[in-house]
């Protein structure tokens, strides 16, 4: 006669719900990856039960590392920014940056009290010639304070996307020409290599002048000037790294494939979608990204040298302000800047990951 265990069905159960467990774990760390938060991992498994010591070396090395990191440098820059003086005084340390991050919340909080107050005011003026019948005097009176911060930041981020679109609305297209025409990528790749390097310095003052040519031919449209002279700078200046990547990737998709597509008798639409994308989009979502990036860093340049509404138009009157505060609210903008750099690259990773199969990081 055969002995049973009675624990074994209770053990196995508790095996399978550990395994899905562990499948949920591995599966969230897909996301947690593409958040910037991998280190979340390493203490679910850790806490799950799955060797916890060399979880925690994981933890360790993906956030207690950086975070060190992160204080040594604050303390060093507390110790030494007050030892460097400059025209504007000391640099400032950790905690006056933070005193002016406060302190530009504290405007922009302010400024939208006081626009909901006039858009209250404007509104009750309109009702009551509303109910006079005096519909000829209603009007619609704009806010016309000066931008917040949060305004600064919001106008930078529509520009670099609106101008960063409009660069890949070009960039993918000719690309995916190039890949698959040798004759085309022969035209096309001198124009590439000479405008490539030309900085947004250069093409700044060309765009303004083309812009503001056509405004005074009466050719202005909704978008205001400072708006599409920023927006087609950040173009001129985004586009390469797509269109080289595109480019690239199109002309090394497997051979077998397109002796595939030849077998099939694929028209030319069928093989760029069913065929020529799916094969590229890893490089073409890494030209992307370095078009993203390239885009941010060429639009502050832009908005400070034309003062065009925005971070660079926001760092650069600082700058002419010259108060004690300027350098510190300055320092702010920096760390603004490179912080919604690193959230722009999460969220074209983040599409990357959704898209394509690719684990870069």
């Amino acid at each position: 006669m055969t002995t049973v265990d009675p624990n074994f069905a209770e053990a196995d159960a508790r095996e399978a719900r550990k395994a899905r467990l562990f499948t949920r774990i591995n599966k969230a760390d897909t996301y947690f990856k593409v958040l910037g938060l991998a280190w979340i991992t390493p203490i679910l498994k850790a806490v799950a039960g799955d060797n916890p010591k060399a979880q925690m070396k994981d933890v360790w090395r993906l956030l207690g590392v950086p975070l060190v990191a992160i204080l040594a440098f604050l303390v060093l820059w507390g110790t030494l920014a007050p030892k460097v003086q400059t025209s504007l005084g000391a640099i400032p340390g950790p905690a006056q940056v933070w005193t002016e991050v406060v302190s530009l919340h504290g405007d922009a909080v302010e400024k939208a009290a006081k626009e909901a107050q006039h858009n209250e005011r404007v509104e009750a003026r309109n009702q009551r010639y509303i109910e006079a019948g005096e519909m000829d005097k209603v009007k619609d009176i704009p806010f016309t304070g000066a931008p917040s911060y949060y305004d600064q930041i919001w106008t930078s981020i529509k520009t670099v996307f609106f101008g960063f679109l409009i660069g890949s609305a070009i960039a993918i297209p000719l690309g995916i020409v190039a890949g698959l025409s040798p004759i085309a990528n022969a035209a096309i790749n001198p124009i590439v290599q000479i405008f490539k390097p030309v900085s947004p310095l250069a093409w700044l003052p060309i765009v303004t002048m083309i812009v503001s040519a056509l405004a005074a031919e009466g050719t202005d449209g909704l978008l205001p000037k400072s708006f599409i002279i920023s927006a087609i700078t950040v173009t001129l200046c985004s586009l390469w790294p797509t269109l080289i990547n595109t480019s690239l990737g199109v002309s090394s998709i497997d051979k077998d494939l397109v002796s595939v597509s030849k077998v099939l008798k694929m028209n030319t639409w069928t093989k760029i979608t069913k065929l020529v994308l799916p094969s590229a989009l890893p490089l073409i979502f890494t030209g992307l990204r370095l078009s993203l990036g390239v885009g941010w860093m060429v639009l502050i340049a832009a908005e400070m040298l034309a003062q065009n509404p925005g971070l660079g138009k926001f760092v650069w009157d600082e700058f002419q302000n010259g108060s004690s505060q300027s350098l510190a609210r300055i320092m702010v903008a920096v760390f603004t800047i490179g912080i919604i750099g690193f959230l722009l690259d999460r969220v074209m990773f983040a599409l990357q990951s959704a898209f394509t199969f690719s684990n870069n990081r």
